[in-house]
């Protein structure tokens, strides 16, 4: 068999190239060459690795037949379609926090130089000037510093300065207090931390709610010797705010490492000393770099193996809690068994979480649901990303609870499929043990404790004598081997349900001649896909 195929877009560290292996095919192109990228699609590749001279829009990922991840080693994706990416089935991956530590020491680097004037004090030496008095600076000791965005890297430069000595102060409306006070940090109101803070680092994405957040108004309640640092995203502070505030003496100096357009050049603010500007290096070390490659060559690796990547930012349910993570193909096979048994796709699919594990986020169950139903069908190329427009396209939808109350179990999971026929199915699944051995322990009624392997056969019938014996016959006589069986009745002589679990698939006949020899009103197999 033919390996599969990714493309090398932009150059990438030999680290990244070691964490792809030798299990796949590896091409080269210029990706800022849109000819000789889209040359390169159209041969045919399984995924494109990218930084952020590669644009991978709609065209692009046309021309990519059979294209199954985009893999941008860094953080953002402005120049990757996501949408189109989506529609396509194309899993879209990053590395979300690969530059996290190199981010938070270029805001620390800022903060310094800004502090202590180093940019102009530089700037004049080299000029023949030994200015001392000119660029005293401001020590960090016992100073506020307010961090605007405690998420990762507002948290490693507040827990960095904090061993200068200084108070940290934090806005962030997703942050509870007691969470800010186990990481040494006062969560206050975005004007008391504008009014009292010595410095302020900005920490938040660019949304429509952040967008100049840091403006004119704001720059009008902070203390005229504050120094301000940027180094997250441009627009999020309002550059021409900040540079008239300078210039009135209303702010000390800045600190920037991103604008509002980039790349930027020629901006009012490079022409003040109190600034000290760098273009957009948040993320370039040489230790950012190769870990973004590595943690996305990962991802291509899992992506191509058909597991779910953690940092897919197009699948739905976002990030998946490690928790969660051994209970997705769990799901997967209870909806593959209760669409097998109906031999019909469902029309809704409701997957009830209980026990333990229901206190995280488990939306993203939801998504395996449809993607088993969708599978045990036929559906071909069935992933994470196209699996909900797929089902929406056929009718299918499905929902996701939960419950902290398990009355057997730690945790266990119950689907229930209901069908246009009127028919429901409720299959009942957990994770046993150490090694979280996966257990289908119960369809609708009937208690099992059945490993969903890949073969089964499932037969209804009235509970009498003769049935296991009459099974086992005809299937011994077709070379079909039997691993495992289980009997599960809701009384004597009433409702019977068998579960048998055979090393080959069943030919059609043969569940047929199976069904007419053991009288049984129901027989189908459920064939359990990976």
């Amino acid at each position: 068999m033919s390996k599969p195929v990714v493309l090398i877009a932009e150059e990438l560290s030999p680290a990244t190239m070691s964490a792809l292996g030798p299990d796949f095919e590896i091409r080269h192109c210029d990706g800022a060459n849109r000819d000789e990228l889209l040359s390169s699609l159209r041969a045919g590749v399984d995924a494109v690795l990218i930084r952020s001279a590669t644009k991978m829009d709609a065209e692009a990922i046309s021309a990519a037949k059979g294209l199954k991840v985009i893999a941008r080693a860094g953080v953002g994706l402005d120049n990757v379609e996501i949408p189109a990416a989506t529609t396509a089935g194309v899993m879209v991956v990053n590395a979300p926090t690969s530059n996290i530590v190199s981010a938070a020491e270029l805001a620390i680097a800022l903060l310094l130089a800004s502090a202590r004037n180093v940019s102009p004090a530089h700037a004049a030496l080299r000029g023949g000037k030994w200015a001392r008095s000119k660029y005293t600076g401001a020590e960090l000791f016992e100073k506020k510093l307010g961090v605007v965005g405690f998420g990762r890297i507002g948290q490693l430069v507040a827990q960095r300065m904090a061993a200068f000595g200084m108070e940290i102060l934090a806005f962030d409306p997703y942050l509870q207090p007691a969470r800010a006070a186990q990481l040494n940090a006062r969560l206050v109101s975005l004007d008391e931390l504008l009014a009292t803070s010595d410095f302020i680092t900005i920490h938040l994405p660019k949304t429509k709610e952040t967008a100049n957040l840091i403006n004119d108004e704001a720059l009008r309640k902070v203390k005229p010797t504050v120094r301000i640092i940027n180094a997250a995203r441009g627009g999020v502070l309002d550059e021409k705010a900040l540079y008239d505030a300078i210039v009135d003496g209303r702010v000390a100096g800045a600190g920037l490492d991103v604008f509002a357009t980039e790349p930027c050049t020629d901006s009012p603010l490079f022409s003040l000393d109190q600034v000290v500007a760098t273009p957009h290096l948040g993320a370039s070390t040489d230790e950012a770099q190769e870990r973004a490659g590595i943690a996305v060559a990962l991802s291509v690796r899992k992506a191509l193996a058909g597991e779910l990547v953690p940092d897919a930012v197009n699948v739905k349910g976002g990030a998946i809690d490690e928790e969660i993570r051994p209970s997705l193909p769990l799901v997967e096979k209870l909806a593959q068994v209760a669409t097998a048994l109906a031999d019909e796709l469902p029309v809704s699919i409701d997957v009830k979480v209980l026990g333990d594990i229901s206190v995280h986020d488990c939306s993203v169950l939801a998504t395996s649901a449809l993607k088993g139903a969708l599978t045990a069908t036929g559906a071909e190329d069935v992933t994470y990303v196209n699996a909900p427009g797929l089902a929406s396209e056929r009718g299918l939808t499905s929902s996701v609870a939960t419950d902290r109350e398990s009355p057997e179990y730690r945790s266990m999971i119950s689907l229930h499929a209901a069908f246009s026929s009127g028919e429901s199915i409720t299959v009942n699944g957990t994770l046993m043990g150490i090694k979280l051995t996966e257990k289908i322990i119960a369809i609708d009624e009937f208690d099992l404790d059945l490993a969903p392997t890949d073969h089964l056969l499932f037969l209804r019938y009235e509970d009498r004598p003769g049935v296991v014996g009459a099974v086992g016959n005809t299937l011994g006589k077709a070379g079909i081997n039997i691993a495992g069986m289980q009997v599960a009745r809701d009384k004597k002589g009433g409702e019977a349900l068998m579960a048998i679990t055979v090393d080959s698939a069943i030919p059609t006949d043969l569940v047929e001649l199976v069904r007419k020899e053991t009288g049984s009103h129901l027989a189908r197999t459920a064939t359990l896909v990976n």
